[in-house]
């Protein structure tokens, strides 16, 4: 279309190239502004599936795409007044929401600070406003700024247009990047993706940097909503332009898609449905909001250290290491005030995140409680998701501070986190001052002669924990500390717990939680992060240094004291019977591993609770009532806990949970959530908070599963896992145990091979040692039998030696792994094992 020119002499014109949805009416518009050397094909995924009833505007730049190649260079400034005629004269009127990539970032803010009588929101992905004071801008950008490269790289050659399309992991398809760089096959038409690249201004002197430097500082006063989805892996725009942005705009919502890099919206095309879920929030619909539970007062007060202020006289032991250190809960009491104190004056500020890297320890609790004391917020990541992982993960969470033993220190190097260093622990070998670290000694000192911290709001932020990835890359879960609060009184109501317990933690969470209970913990001898590394010996060794009454294990921890619970002698067997509670979480944990663990455990009463860490624990059942349910669809975990409401979102024949919540009896469907003890949100992912949230109030959980008549659950899988054939939806829990039954089977996955919507089922067993297979295919027999007691239609039957499991319970089996594993099979492939 042919636009005015306004900047320019009298009755200019210049021939734009839109793309526009042209909605009559429409509620709003979505200006979508890309950046160099990309054009409006970027935000096709927008205007293929737009807001309902919104109008998508997605032009190119003059000199960009297809637009009219003017001879002249255009500034920034130049570019957000073309951008500004261009609306004139498509009569945009607004509500407008504005949406930029790279550096039509820069021009969509500038358009916005000139409009703000039409802006109505502000979408970023990839982009910065602020470059002279960020080290000097991009590595890549700079070099493709200076004058010889550039003619070279952006005009004589398509080396810079053909460069922004190889930077997705995995490689965008060869059509895509044909038409990324379709409109730029000349030197000629490649001339203004020079001039696009001189007109960044990395220095203050740069023509372009006031304009640049207003707009960056003008946005700080836009109150608008705004929402950045973001690609991780740019090596372009990395983590500190994300943390300038969101030092600007504050109230940005963000979600950062791991994994995608600078092409965000190529590499996560699901940005479109994001974007459309955000600006219809934007105008909700006139609706009267579900009910959410209120706050309890009583949780609210006794908070995270009130255990700890009730014992701050008491002696006796609080943390007891097998083999290491005990310390009393004056000593405790007494550290945690000092360190947090020195840490406050070290230069923590509440709601600073921590990330804390310490194993299981004494010193871990005291690192713990002493951040959340000076108002920190505890980040949490497994290290079993590896350093690549716990680097993702913790980066993700933007920490600014890092509490670690040397060999934490050392790992939070090698990550690359930025942040002050506190060392806790020995020193073996390097000293504090080469890990740029200050003691928890040093602290300590300084803390004893400085005011003591405040203690944080009920509803500050108190923790940011991740899960263990067993579905996809680990979310981080936000907590606050009255919902943590609320966790720890469930708990305490739920298990009788009270400070004549000792508890034996054998799973790293619970380990922390035992000062907060009020009740002594001890350690076992163990890597706590790899369960199954307990053995009834060791297990024996950690009741008898505390005379333990509870123990919190994960299942796989779990099968390894059954299996070694024959090497007990008479006097371990004697010490394990001061246990009264054997508590279990983390996976289903079958009736007979319970009995077998009772059988060393005389006078004990085994529950395991259901939960997940958005929310834990939200049911409950014992082992006479896991007898009692007897076999079912699934895995009974019984009734709601006090105060936890569950309903279920029925599933369509397309396996998508979108029915109304009900609490109807046998509605298969998401199992949701409603407790004071659910999570607060998840970090940086707004998108995931947004689905899981959808209905106020409610946590879905992402599992599948049914009430029955008496109101219990009944957990049959993972939403993700359920298979869709041609029939309807199929979960998975019930067909694996039922198929587990078999003498000649160890364990099974369920998984679906093939399109959605036309699934067949495979079944993919470990067979037992007198059973075990040669060959991928099972036997005919034993496929015979599978498929007699599977109660649905299989379409193959194959053999592993294993099934890979997830790492911090080493209990969940990762049937999206299985599955791939499963196709390639059918498929044929050698490649495979």
């Amino acid at each position: 279309m042919s636009v005015p020119d306004s900047a320019g002499p009298e009755d200019a014109t210049h021939t734009w190239h839109v793309l526009d949805n042209a909605v009559v009416d429409p509620l709003g518009t979505l200006l979508c502004v890309h950046g160099n050397p990309t054009w409006s094909y970027l935000w096709r995924g927008l205007l293929a599936d737009p807001p309902a009833g919104w109008r998508v505007i997605a032009p190119d730049h003059l000199g960009m795409g297809w637009s009219e190649r003017t001879g002249q260079p255009r500034t920034v400034a130049q570019r957000v007044t073309d951008l500004g005629d261009l609306t004139t004269a498509l009569r945009v009127s607004g509500p407008v929401v504005t949406v930029g990539h790279d550096w039509g970032g820069s021009i969509s803010l500038g358009w916005a600070l000139a409009h703000r009588d039409q802006l109505t929101g502000v979408v970023l992905t990839n982009t910065a406003v602020a470059l002279a004071d960020k080290d000097h801008g991009p590595a890549l950008i700079r070099l493709a700024h200076v004058p010889l490269l550039r003619a070279w790289s952006c005009v004589r050659t398509e080396t810079f247009v053909r460069g922004a399309g190889l930077l997705s992991r995995p490689a965008l398809s060869a059509d895509v990047r044909r038409a990324l760089a379709s409109p730029y096959r000349t030197a000629r038409r490649r001339q203004a993706v020079a001039e696009f690249v001189a007109d960044i201004p990395f220095t203050t002197d740069h023509p372009s940097s006031a304009t640049v430097a207003g707009i960056a500082e003008g946005i700080r006063a836009v109150n608008v909503p705004a929402l950045f989805l973001w690609g991780p892996r740019d090596p372009v725009f990395g983590e500190r332009y994300l943390a300038d942005l969101r030092d600007r705009l504050p109230q940005a919502q963000l979600h950062r898609y791991e994994g995608a890099s600078h092409l965000v919206t190529e590499d996560a095309p699901q940005y479109a449905s994001a974007v459309g879920r955000w600006v219809t929030d934007l105008n909700p619909p006139n609706a009267s909001p579900e009910p959410t539970p209120e706050r309890s007062s009583e949780a609210g007060s006794r908070g995270l250290f009130a255990a700890l202020a009730q014992r701050s006289a008491d002696d006796t032991a609080a943390i007891i290491e097998v083999d290491g250190a005990t310390v009393s809960w004056r000593q405790l009491v007494a550290d945690v005030h000092d360190l947090a104190a020195g840490l406050s004056a070290d230069g923590m500020r509440p709601g600073d995140r921590v990330a804390v890297l310490v194993p299981p320890s004494a010193d871990l609790t005291l690192a713990v409680y002493a951040v959340w004391r000076a108002g920190g917020v505890v980040v949490v990541a497994d290290k079993g998701l590896g350093l690549r992982g716990m680097r993702r993960a913790l980066r993700s969470a933007s920490v600014q501070h890092v509490v670690g033993s040397a060999q934490g220190l050392l790992a939070a190097r090698a990550m690359g986190l930025p942040g002050s260093r506190v060392l806790v622990g020995d020193l073996p070998r390097v000293g504090v001052a080469s890990l740029s670290a200050r003691s928890v000694g040093q602290l300590m000192q300084v803390g004893r002669t400085s005011p003591r911290a405040r203690l944080p709001a009920a509803d500050a932020d108190c923790a940011v924990v991740f899960t263990s990835g067993a579905t996809g890359p680990a979310k981080g879960v936000v907590y606050r500390h009255h919902q943590l609060a609320a966790q720890l009184e469930l708990l305490r109501s739920t298990y009788a717990i009270g400070p004549q317990d000792r508890l034996v933690a054998a799973f790293a969470p619970f380990a922390l939680l035992g000062p907060a209970l009020g009740v002594a913990t001890v350690v076992p001898n163990i890597d706590v992060t790899a369960p199954h590394t307990l053995t009834a010996a060791l297990l024996a060794e950690a009741v008898q240094a505390a005379a333990g009454t509870v123990v919190f294990a994960a299942p796989a921890a779990l099968r390894r004291v059954a299996s070694t619970s024959s090497r007990l002698s008479a006097d371990q067997r004697d010490v394990l019977a001061s246990v009264r509670l054997l508590v279990s979480a983390g996976a289903p944990v079958p009736a007979p591993l319970l009995r077998r663990v009772l059988a060393i455990l005389p006078n004990a009463s085994a529950h395991t609770p259901y939960g997940m860490t958005e929310a834990l624990p939200v049911s409950d059942i014992s082992l006479a009532e896991i007898e009692q349910a007897g076999p079912g669809n699934g895995v009974c975990v019984g009734l709601p806990l006090a105060g936890v409401t569950l309903a279920i979102s029925p599933l369509s024949r397309e396996g998508r949970a979108d029915g109304a919540l009900t609490t109807n009896a046998w509605a298969t469907g998401e199992i949701c959530v409603q407790a004071l003890h659910v999570k607060d949100r998840y970090d940086s992912l707004w998108a995931t908070q947004r689905d899981t949230g959808r209905n106020p109030g409610w946590h879905r959980t992402g599992d599948v599963g049914h009430l029955d008549d008496a109101g219990r659950l009944w957990v049959e899988g993972r939403l993700v896992h359920v298979v869709t054939t041609a029939d309807g939806p199929v979960t998975t829990v019930g067909i694996e145990q039922r198929i587990e039954s078999l003498d000649a089977v160890a364990s099974a996955a369920v998984v679906g091979v093939g399109p959605p919507g036309a699934q067949v089922i495979v079944v993919v067993i470990v067979p037992t040692a007198r059973q075990r297979a040669t060959r991928r295919l099972a036997a005919f027999a034993l496929t015979d039998h599978v498929r007699d007691v599977a109660g649905a239609e299989v379409a193959a039957v194959l053999c592993r030696t294993h099934l890979p499991v997830d790492i911090r319970h080493a209990s969940k089996i990762d049937r999206l792994a299985v599955a791939r594993w499963a196709e390639r099979v059918l498929a044929g492939s050698r490649l495979v094992r």
